[in-house]
């Protein structure tokens, strides 16, 4: 029987993305704000109205500014996920750096759910060399942040080798459960525009385009794979904005017409578990 889950996921991040770029000032401070003070309570009510079960991502920061809005959230019986606590990616920490980090902040989640995280998503999708090692360290069941499928999770390697002038050395799979993302399922590409000393980030697309791809991408699972999982993540200071909303709406309304079954993903990653036991376990 064919069975296509669709994860909506929300990177929580308020202002701990610009603050992390050391973007201070008050404007990006503000980006920041609507997303915690505005963007998530809008979201929250759409997901009530469609009774979807989802999976939110959030910094320690986040959690430590803004309790309440983290609180509403799991109030709302969404799935928390860690996320950093700086939201600087694990691939510019030392290891000592970044373990305090996942200490840090998941216990500010033991604090808010009575639980640590199962689930973690690295600041920007760039994890470090010690990343696996510190989840397993640390209890996770699954990650979030690499792009090896698109549709079937995997289990995690460890002890990858990688050298420029070398062939690749595939390490051993742990038992971690990697779900799969990818930035043509984020919303924060297509729709933000940013600029810094650095570089720019043109955004701004127009959103019935963005609506299209992101449909055809479900459309195509559901021919490609009997049993598979399509994970969009958003943000609520990006999605959370005008028309946005409303093609967030369409694309719940679209999805739940083609057979999509909602669900968050941690309960996703138990069922590939199932499915697929890791052997020797």
């Amino acid at each position: 029987m064919a069975r296509h889950l669709v994860c909506l996921t929300f990177d929580f991040d308020a202002m701990s993305g610009f603050i992390s770029r050391g973007m201070t000032s008050p404007t990006p401070v503000s980006r920041g704000e609507f997303g915690a003070n505005i963007g998530a309570a809008r979201i929250l009510a759409l997901l009530k109205k469609y009774k979807l079960p989802t999976s939110w991502y959030i910094p320690g920061h986040t959690l430590e500014t803004y309790p309440d809005q983290c609180r509403a959230v799991f109030d709302a019986g969404h799935e928390i996920g860690h996320h950093g606590w700086t939201h600087v990616p694990p691939a510019d920490m030392t290891r000592e750096q970044e373990e305090e980090g996942l200490v840090r902040a998941n216990e500010q989640i033991r604090k808010l759910t009575g639980r640590t995280a199962r689930g973690y998503r690295s600041p920007s999708w760039d994890l470090s060399p010690h990343s696996v090692e510190l989840l397993l360290k640390h209890g996770f069941f699954y990650d979030s942040s690499m792009m090896g499928d698109d549709y079937t999770p995997y289990r995690v390697r460890r002890g990858d080798i990688i050298k420029v002038d070398q062939p690749a050395v595939w390490g051993k799979p742990t038992r971690l459960v990697e779900m799969p993302i990818s930035w043509t399922l984020d919303d924060y590409p297509h729709f933000e525009f940013m600029r810094t000393k650095e570089w720019i980030m043109p955004g701004l697309r127009n959103y019935n385009s963005v609506l299209s791809n992101w449909l055809d991408d479900f459309a195509y699972m559901t021919k490609a794979v009997k049993w598979g999982v399509i994970t969009y993540t958003f943000h609520p200071f990006v999605i959370g904005r005008g028309g946005r909303m409303l093609m967030l709406e369409k694309l719940i309304r679209k999805l739940k017409d083609g057979g999509a079954i909602f669900t968050t993903l941690e309960d996703a990653a138990i069922e590939y578990a199932k499915r697929l036991p890791l052997k020797g376990s």
